[in-house]
């Protein structure tokens, strides 16, 4: 294939993602300190791509993770059967009091100069409780899985989820499927319990057995710990600071045949530049460049991803691969919550170059 990777024709399940499912409030465009209610979104960055990749892009996918029976569980629980996506859980019994709980994401949306305001309750969270040995993936692999993924929020929730997640890799691998991994290097989880030198050294266990990379230049220095270009005084849609660490990345990690990510120029809450790149298979790609206006920005990025890892999984060339990431991941920051709303064609039309105008 044009992409260099050696992804299976079929299988049971076209993707299986591992890691936390999460539930969002989100009061709009109200802060939290005068909010008077929220929607709730299902979310989880693993689970969004699955989601995607179900809802949007008709492929059969799951999710593997963890499940607390009380009622915010089966909220996220339907959620993900009604998004399509095949269930995979460690099951936790709640005490009545004080968990192990379902993860809170508490986001607002911000608006013009004001921009949102993200904060969180991870306490006793049953995600960050799941070890080795929780889940059977010769029998989850056993019926064939053509793409795994996992990533960095989960392997920062615990000493244990980047264990698992390299244990997911090993059997991923053992099975045939091509692997993914989105760096998504959150500081402030990772300083919980052992900061940048542990990050590296856990996601540098987890990339080992990767195929498919997706994060900026930010991610694969402080997760990676690949020195790089200073970034901070040049253009957001610049990706020559993107493309100048590609060699160090692959020199590390020699088995990478691919990685990809959004640029993102932030003019307001509600106006954002938009772009994308990838190296896949020792060439690089560009992704046009649009205006969005952004109504919830939260999800753009496994947007992207899933429309990417969708057009691999279908045997595009690698450039309409780039392009249908970066119209999906555009399409979802138009609606509220963290899945997809997008239809395939919607997704299309865009990455081939449709406007804005009324369709009759």
């Amino acid at each position: 294939m044009q992409s260099g990777l050696d992804i299976k024709k079929d299988g049971a399940l076209d993707f299986v993602s591992l890691g936390a499912l999460v539930h969002r409030l989100d009061p709009g465009i109200v802060p939290f300190r005068k909010a008077s209610e929220c929607q709730i979104h299902v979310s989880g960055g693993e689970f969004n791509v699955a989601a995607n990749l179900a809802d949007c892009f008709r492929l059969r996918t799951g999710v593997a993770s963890a499940m607390v029976d009380y009622p915010i569980g089966d909220l996220i629980a339907e959620r993900v059967r009604a998004m399509g996506v095949t269930p995979f859980y460690k099951q936790f019994k709640h005490n009545g009091v004080n968990g192990p709980n379902m993860a809170t994401v508490y986001s607002d949306r911000g608006h013009g100069v004001r921009a949102p305001v993200v904060f969180y309750n991870r306490s006793n969270e049953a995600a960050a409780q799941l070890k080795p040995g929780d889940f059977d993936w010769d029998k989850l692999f056993s019926g064939g899985v053509r793409w795994f993924h996992s990533g960095g929020i989960f392997a920062a929730l615990s000493e244990t989820t980047g264990e698992l997640i390299v244990e997911g890799m090993r059997a991923a691998k053992r099975a045939g499927a091509v692997t993914s991994f989105d760096l998504n290097f959150r500081e402030k989880l990772w300083n919980l319990w052992g900061g940048k030198q542990t990050a590296t050294s856990v996601i540098g266990r987890i990339v080992e057995h990767v195929d498919v990379l997706v994060g900026n230049e930010e991610d694969l220095q402080k997760g990676l710990g690949i020195a790089g270009p200073e970034v901070s005084g040049e253009s957001k849609l610049d990706p020559s600071s993107f493309f100048k660490m590609i060699d160090k990345v692959v020199a590390q990690h020699p088995q990478v045949k691919a990685v990809a990510t959004t640029l993102r120029e932030v003019h307001s809450t509600n106006r954002h530049s938009w772009s994308a790149v990838a190296w896949v298979g020792g060439k690089t790609h560009t992704a046009p460049t649009c205006e969005l206006d952004v109504v919830d920005r939260v999800g753009g990025g496994d947007g992207f991803a899933a429309g990417f890892i969708y057009g691999l999984l279908s045997g595009e060339a690698p450039e309409n691969a780039l392009r249908l990431g970066w119209a999906h991941g555009a399409l979802l920051t138009t609606f509220p919550g963290d899945t997809t709303m997008a239809t395939l064609e919607q997704v299309r039309a865009l990455a081939s170059g449709s406007s804005a105008r009324i369709q009759r």
